[in-house]
């Protein structure tokens, strides 16, 4: 016989089981009603489109305006997108002389450091002697790409530095075309081809400024001088970095703040463009790291809209200049000549004579800066291993007025020199 406690006992379960059965009746009913209504309203194409995005990105999916289903495009396909789209405008540059008739000419200046190699001269096949007088011969070769519809072909200065040589762009589609020098940058390694075409394919420029690190690239150009229009990809593998180049006959120059790319970068690839996944010029390509894997560097494409601007509406590239003559100061001539900072641009003469540390009449001039000043920064910015003085100078306009601070006789000084016209 049951006592009172277990009677309350039974009682009380009794009552949660016609809980759970009236609950799962009310839940059932609501989410039958809910799933009725839906199925319902698919059928007529009435389904909320904040439903179908949910449920796509889950899925990870993308609607359209009209609600329907489409996939995100796979980097495979955006590649060869942009490849398609970019290669038209892509060309060769064949660097051809005037050389003696012989077998075993060796034409390739720079075959001791492919570091900064502009073109892989061809090799002979078989030695032979001298057998008088000269034939052109196609020596090298390097890359480019059309800026203009009417024959403006951007490539590197160092490709086309021969004035003695002659110069053929061939397009992707196999037409060759004489090309004219048209134009040289004096600071970067940037120069301006002109041929006589119209209606050519143009490459779009991107913004270099915006690039981040780990980002996918596209590398177009005349790979070894031999393999044209050769597609590698890579991604960004630095910024900004400053490097120094050298040809192999003892010069060198100064690469300031070029994108670094594990995308393959060859001899002959120099004046080829570095594309964004969609197709558009970041940058141009320069150089590559000699005795290392997959380090290749370009020139950010924001530095050169200046020049190509500068071509298209003027024909000719215009560079600002304050006109003075300069050794970069670090902690070794600081500590050598006693000077109180390790940055700057010591205004300096150079070897010969007629080398003067100011340019006569020149702004520099004009604002009182004279031998042994140190300028230090230039509007705000100061000048050192980063940001050399003709770089920060050259992201200016002729007719800007800039700020310098220098160190005179002791001191520090403000000056406001108006920037002119390199001659």
């Amino acid at each position: 016989m049951l006592n009172q406690e277990n009677k309350e006992i039974i009682k009380t379960y009794k009552k949660f089981l016609v809980a759970v059965v009236i609950i799962s009746f009310i839940l059932s009913s609501f989410f039958g009603a809910l799933f009725g209504f839906m199925a319902g309203n698919l059928g007529q194409g009435k389904l909320s489109f904040d439903f179908l995005k949910w449920y796509n990105q889950a899925n990870q999916k993308n609607v359209d305006n009209s609600g329907q289903k489409v996939s995100f495009p796979d980097e495979e396909s955006a590649v060869t997108v942009a490849v398609e789209k970019a290669s038209p405008a892509v060309v060769s540059i064949i660097i051809s002389k005037d050389v003696p008739k012989i077998q075993d000419f060796f034409s390739d200046p720079f075959s001791f450091d492919p570091f900064f190699n502009p073109f892989r001269s061809r090799q002979p096949q078989q030695p032979n002697q001298n057998q008088g007088g000269t034939e052109k011969q196609e020596i090298g070769g390097g890359s480019g790409f059309i800026i203009s519809s009417d024959g403006l072909v951007a490539t590197n200065k160092h490709v086309v530095s021969d004035q003695s040589a002659s110069y053929t762009v061939m397009t992707n589609d196999g037409k060759k075309y004489d090309a004219q020098v048209m134009a040289i940058d004096p600071t970067n390694d940037v120069a301006i081809l002109k041929i006589n075409a119209n209606n050519l394919p143009v490459l779009a420029l991107g913004d270099s400024g915006s690039l981040k690190i780990g980002q996918t690239v596209i590398a177009i150009g005349n790979s070894l001088g031999e393999f044209r229009n050769t597609v590698s990809k890579g991604i960004i593998s630095g910024l900004k970095r400053n490097v120094t180049a050298g040809d192999g006959l003892g010069q060198a120059e100064q690469l300031s703040e070029v994108i670094q790319t594990d995308a393959a970068i060859n001899p002959g690839n120099s004046g080829g463009p570095l594309l964004n996944i969609s197709g558009q010029v970041i940058g141009v390509n320069v150089a590559m790291a000699q005795g290392a894997e997959n380090i290749g560097f370009a020139l950010p494409i924001n530095l050169l809209e200046k020049d190509i601007d500068s071509v298209k509406t003027k024909g000719k590239i215009i560079q600002p200049f304050i006109g003075v003559r300069y050794i970069p100061v670090n902690q070794m001539i600081k500590q050598q000549n006693n000077l109180p900072f390790d940055y700057g641009a010591l205004v300096a003469r150079g070897q010969n004579v007629t080398d003067l540390a100011v340019v006569p009449g020149s702004p520099a001039d004009k604002a009182g800066i004279v031998e042994n000043d140190i300028i230090l920064e230039i509007n705000g910015t100061k000048v050192d291993d980063s940001h050399q003085l003709g770089d920060l100078i050259a992201k200016y306009n002729v007719g800007d007025t800039v700020t310098l601070k220098i160190w005179h006789k002791g001191e520090e000084k403000t000056l406001q020199v108006k920037l002119e016209e390199r001659k």
